[in-house]
C-alpha cells in the first residue's frame, strides 16, 4: 500500500534561500521511479514559484502521461468573475501544461466560501471539466465539519476533498479532523490528504512519544504518522512536503496499514504531545503574508514551543528571539488587527499567544 504524493509546498532551498533545483529534479525522478505520479502545487505557494518549479523539474523533463498535476485556484484573490480564467490561464502557463487532472478551489472556510460563492467559483470549475481542460474537481478545506456538508450538498459536483488530516488533529475540537473525514466520505468523495505530518510537528516529537514509538517499531515518526493518513480507507492520496532524497526514498517505501495495536499507540503519543506542545502551528506562514508589522510569527511560536517544553534551555532561545525581533518586529509589535488569524488554517488564538510571547522573552 503507496498512496504518497509530491506536495509542492515545502521545496529544496540551497543557502541563498531559492529553490535547490538540482536536488528537486533527483527528487522527482526517484518519486516517478518508485511508482509516485501525484504533483500537488498551488497559485500561491512559495510566493509562485512552486507551479513554476514544477513545470521546470517535472513537466519539461518527464512524459506528460507519466504523472498527475493537481492545482488550485486561489479563490479568497478572486473579485470577479473575469478573475477565475486569469488565474487559471497564469497557472497553465507556471506550469507549462494545457490541462489539469485535478484542479481545486484553494482554502474554502466559511470567509473563503462566501467570495466562492459571491463569484460563482464553482460554476467555473464545472464549465472547465465540460471543455476537458481540466479532470476532477474540489477544493481543499479549513473549517468546521458542519460547514463543510453544507458545502458538499450545496456542491454534489465536488469530487475531491483535501483535507488535513493526521493522528494529532484527528480528535481536535478546533480542526475536527475525524468529523470532517467522515463527511466527507457520507458524500462519497474522494479525500486527499494535506499535511499528515502537521509540518513537521510529528517529525519532531517529545522524547516520551519518540520512546513510545521506539519501543514497538523502527520506523521513523514520518513514517508513522505516514502510515496513519494512508490507513484510511476512503483516503486516496496523501500529500507530503519533501526537501530532501531520503524523504522520498522513505515515503515511497511500502506501508502496512495500522495495527489495532498500532492504532493505540499513535493515540497514546498524540496525547503526549497535545500535553508538551505549546502553540500547534504547523509553519504555513499564510500569517507572516497578512501581517502590517511583519512578525514572524511561526518563528516566534516555534521558539515559545521549545521554552515551554525545557523552560532551563531558555538562555539558548534568548538571544535568538532577541535577534530575530530586531530584524524583523517584535512580538510586542502586534497591533492586534485579526489578520493573522483571519488567514491561520489551524484557527489559532495568534494575538493571544504573541501575548504570551512577549510576556515570557521581552
Amino acid at each position: 500500500m503507496n498512496k504518497m504524493g509530491f506536495g509542492f509546498l515545502r521545496l529544496p532551498q540551497t543557502d541563498s534561500g531559492s529553490i535547490n533545483k538540482a536536488l528537486l529534479n533527483q527528487m522527482v525522478d526517484a518519486f516517478l521511479e518508485r511508482g509516485g505520479v501525484y504533483f500537488d502545487t498551488a497559485y500561491t505557494y512559495l510566493d509562485g514559484q512552486s507551479e513554476t518549479a514544477l513545470r521546470e523539474s517535472l513537466v519539461k523533463r518527464h512524459q506528460r502521461e507519466r504523472f498527475r498535476i493537481a492545482d488550485k485556484l486561489p479563490s479568497w484573490l478572486v473579485r470577479s468573475s473575469r478573475d477565475c480564467q486569469r488565474y487559471f490561464d497564469e497557472q497553465r502557463q507556471r506550469c507549462g501544461v494545457d490541462d489539469f487532472d485535478v484542479y481545486l478551489l484553494h482554502w474554502l472556510n466559511q470567509q473563503n466560501y462566501e467570495i466562492c460563492e459571491r463569484y460563482d467559483e464553482f460554476a467555473f470549475l464545472r464549465e472547465l471539466k465540460a471543455q476537458g481542460k481540466v479532470g476532477k474537481i474540489g477544493f481543499s478545506y479549513h473549517d468546521s465539519a458542519a460547514l463543510l456538508d453544507e458545502i458538499l450538498t450545496a456542491h454534489p459536483e465536488a469530487e475531491v476533498v483535501q483535507l488535513q488530516l493526521n493522528y494529532l488533529d484527528w480528535d481536535s475540537a478546533a480542526i475536527e479532523g475525524r468529523k470532517c473525514y467522515e463527511v466527507a466520505v457520507r458524500h462519497g468523495k474522494a479525500v486527499t490528504v494535506m499535511e499528515p505530518v502537521k509540518g513537521g510537528t510529528l517529525v519532531k516529537l517529545p522524547k516520551k512519544a519518540e520512546e513510545l514509538f521506539r519501543a514497538h517499531s523502527s520506523d521513523s515518526p514520518a513514517r508513522w504518522a505516514l502510515r496513519f493518513a494512508q490507513s484510511l480507507p476512503k483516503v486516496d492520496i496523501v500529500l507530503s512536503g519533501m526537501n530532501r532524497l531520503e524523504q522520498v526514498v522513505e515515503n515511497m517505501a511500502d506501508v502496512e496499514p495500522l495495527t489495532g495495536l498500532e492504532q493505540a499507540i499513535v493515540r497514546q503519543a498524540a496525547r503526549i504531545i497535545e500535553e508538551e506542545t505549546a502553540v500547534a502551528c504547523t509553519g504555513c506562514r499564510y500569517c507572516t503574508a497578512a501581517c502590517p508589522k511583519g512578525i514572524p510569527i511561526p518563528d516566534f511560536f516555534a521558539m515559545y514551543n521549545a521554552y515551554r517544553r525545557d523552560p532551563g534551555e531558555d538562555w539558548k532561545i534568548q538571544p535568538i528571539y532577541q535577534r530575530m525581533a530586531a530584524e524583523c518586529a517584535r512580538a510586542s509589535d502586534c497591533i492586534r488587527c485579526g489578520q493573522c488569524e483571519n488567514h491561520c488554517p489551524q484557527r489559532l488564538k495568534i494575538m493571544s499567544r504573541l501575548k504570551e510571547i512577549t510576556g515570557v522573552f521581552e
